[in-house]
């Protein structure tokens, strides 16, 4: 079969040209207007300032929204040394998105910990699904950010707050999924695993693990998803390293490029967490 032919690369040819669309417009957008005036030069004080913050002056805020070439000689200075650190709030890409990323982690392995057993219990128990559904119901709805003044007067550490907000928004989804595929696994197989007097913890791992894998996969996507957005809110609140804080950070330092750069990095650090519980979820995925 014709590769060229093949629906991957007519998608991925589709991609390339919207993109190439994107950038040409961007860069149309932000042409200087012919006779305008300059953007506001940066005093000598104010680049010896953003020298001692560790920021190159040239990144300063200018008149005007950053050029596509702008951010192409940004994204270049981030990546060519990426595990650069200079003091508390000048650190590299990478060493951010790595403290983000332990986070999320660690958040979401504890959650995995608590959701998992339960959704088990609760999707064989009818009795402890109707007791526990009004508590998930209620605390459910509750944005883990609303909590985050609650754990930093309880823990007194921002960054175990971090963690504990990643917890609680990946306890629901995954802890739903869970419930619902173990709950939803065919009757006919519970019957035979019955028939067998196999004892309920072989049948919870060999019969009722491998049907509602795929389900509880989906609500581990889910949560892996929701905790990536949570993160980059929770940084921006307790400062201190991570990617969300530096966007704050170089928001306040009037720093476009930089911010619109950690923006295309969250993206694709998203994207890239996505694909590995889609791949995942075809590894445990079976064919009836």
């Amino acid at each position: 079969m014709n590769f060229f032919k093949t629906l991957n690369f007519k998608a991925t040819l589709v991609s390339v040209l919207l993109l190439l669309v994107f950038l040409a417009a961007w860069q149309l957008a932000t042409l200087p207007a012919t006779g305008g005036a300059a953007g506001p030069a940066v005093s000598a004080e104010q680049a010896e300032y953003l020298k001692m913050l560790g920021k190159d002056p040239g990144t300063a805020k200018t008149g005007g929204f950053p050029t596509p070439l702008q951010m192409g000689q940004t994204a270049w200075r981030h990546l060519a040394d990426p595990f650069y650190d200079n003091g508390p709030n000048d650190k590299g890409i990478a060493i951010q998105l790595g403290h983000s990323l332990a986070r999320v982690g660690l958040g979401f392995l504890l959650a995995c910990v608590v959701a998992i057993p339960l959704g088990f219990l609760i999707g064989m128990s009818p009795l402890m699904r109707r007791a526990l559904d009004p508590f998930i119901q209620v605390l459910k709805p509750i944005s883990p950010l609303a909590l985050m003044p609650l754990a930093l007067y309880t823990i007194k550490d921002s960054s175990t707050s971090g963690i504990f907000v990643i917890f609680i928004c990946s306890v629901w989804p995954m802890l739903i999924n869970t419930a619902f595929g173990v709950s939803a696994v065919k009757r006919e197989w519970l019957n035979v695993a019955k028939t067998l007097e196999v004892d309920p913890l072989r049948k919870a791992f060999l019969v009722i693990l491998p049907a509602a894998a795929p389900t509880i996969l989906t609500g581990m996507r889910i949560s892996m998803g929701i905790a990536w957005l949570v993160i980059v809110a929770a940084e921006m609140l307790v400062g201190g390293t991570g990617i969300g804080y530096f966007v704050w950070n170089e928001w306040n330092n009037l720093s476009l490029t930089n911010v619109i750069f950690a923006i295309v990095v969250i993206g694709v650090m998203g994207m890239l967490l996505d694909l590995m519980f889609a791949q995942l979820q075809k590894w445990v995925t079976y064919a009836e």
